[in-house]
């Protein structure tokens, strides 16, 4: 990756020892099925979890562009990785807490980390002192190294068309280690399980609520940014995978005297399309996010058409990428279907990326829904 990160100067000489040491450790990471915390704790003075807290509570302040090429720099090294790492845009959900809440996590650690699991929303009973969570959620990726958990929930009474989240401290959080996938299998999307926990109202937000704060940052459409935080994990998948293509081929000598795979050509013509690709997918994505950034400079929030090609640039990047990916493991040759191949396992991470629920195919139909002016799902764009 050849972009200037917006990094500290201490964090962004780090970076490049923490990407080797991912990338040495990858074996060590499908083992555990989670990103160990002497990662995370690179994360943290890499800046990923302080990098949209505003100033005045310590953070950074970075832009998205800035975040998102940090987390495809990443991704570069290990999807899992990545994607763990890009749950560093919490602290733009937890901006819908009350603005006292929020100052009270981050003033007192801007490093917070911050992880858990919205579906489904389980009922929480009205209690003295706030709400009684308890159940069981899915996909609680980052989990086993945060230091506070949500959880989606459901409020009698309440009529919402997103959930709310309850905020807990890790400690009264139980992690059942259920993760078990042939993808994206070091995130630790474990279920994360709760009993009894009484949470006060102010420690709840909407996800995807309006912030009562009016930083840029949270003006920035929170879905979306949620999307593109995990469709870059697939961009920077493809990244490595064509990158393994080029050194590979160039090198490899063929079992059967062949030409090398870097001679061949049709071999030529599939990297330069897949780079083509690569290069379409990345321009348009980080092209819109920077439209919208620069519409925030000057307005309150971004037009109407911005939003949607926010949503559809989350989307096309992450179907391309996995088809990048494809293309790379079938450039790889037979040698690529032995278990354990770098391009078998980086397909397959690419692909768990578009399975997301945020770039899933439905977000077409809602897109095209949008732009006839006709009903969206909730929670889109």
């Amino acid at each position: 990756m050849n972009e200037v990160l917006s990094l500290r100067p201490a964090a962004h000489a780090g970076l490049a020892d923490l990407l080797a040491q991912i990338r040495a450790r990858r074996g060590e990471f499908e083992t555990l099925r989670h990103i160990p915390r002497d990662i995370v704790e690179g994360f943290r003075r890499a800046g990923i979890y302080r990098a949209f807290v505003p100033a005045r509570f310590g953070g950074d302040e970075i832009s998205p562009a800035a975040f998102l090429r940090m987390i495809e720099t990443i991704s570069t090294a290990d999807a899992s990785a990545g994607w763990v790492a890009s749950f560093g845009v919490s602290s733009t959900y937890l901006a819908a807490l009350p603005v006292e809440t929020y100052a009270t996590i981050f003033r007192a650690d801007p490093d917070t980390v911050f992880a858990g699991a919205m579906f489904p929303p389980q009922p929480a009973r009205r209690v003295e002192g706030g709400f009684e969570v308890s159940g069981r959620w899915p996909y609680g990726s980052g989990s086993m190294a945060a230091d506070l958990i949500g959880a989606g929930i459901k409020i009698e009474g309440e009529d919402a068309p997103l959930p709310r989240t309850a905020v807990m401290p890790r400690a009264l959080v139980t992690i059942d280690e259920t993760w078990d996938t042939i993808g994206l299998t070091a995130t630790g999307s474990h279920d994360i399980v709760v009993d009894k926990v009484v949470v006060a109202p102010e420690w709840t937000f909407v996800r995807g609520a309006k912030s009562a704060m009016e930083d840029r940052i949270f003006r920035y459409p929170a879905m979306a940014l949620a999307a593109q935080v995990l469709a870059v994990v697939g961009l920077g998948t493809a990244r490595e995978a064509l990158d393994w293509v080029r050194s590979d081929a160039a090198n490899r000598a063929s079992i059967t005297g062949a030409p090398s795979p870097g001679a061949r050509p049709h071999v030529q013509e599939s990297l330069a399309r897949a780079e083509a690709r690569l290069a379409g997918a990345r321009a348009q994505f980080f092209d819109i996010i920077e439209t919208a950034w620069d519409q925030l400079a000057h307005a309150p929030s971004v037009d109407r058409e911005t939003h949607i090609r926010l949503r559809m640039a989350a989307t096309h990047a992450a179907e391309e990428a996995a088809e990048i990916a494809r293309m790379a493991f079938v450039m790889g040759g037979t040698g690529a279907m032995v278990r354990g191949h770098p391009l078998g396992r980086i397909m397959v991470d690419a692909a768990c990326v578009a399975q997301h629920a945020f770039m899933a195919a439905g977000t077409w139909t809602a897109a095209g829904a949008a732009m006839f002016g006709e009903k969206t799902p909730p929670g889109f764009p």
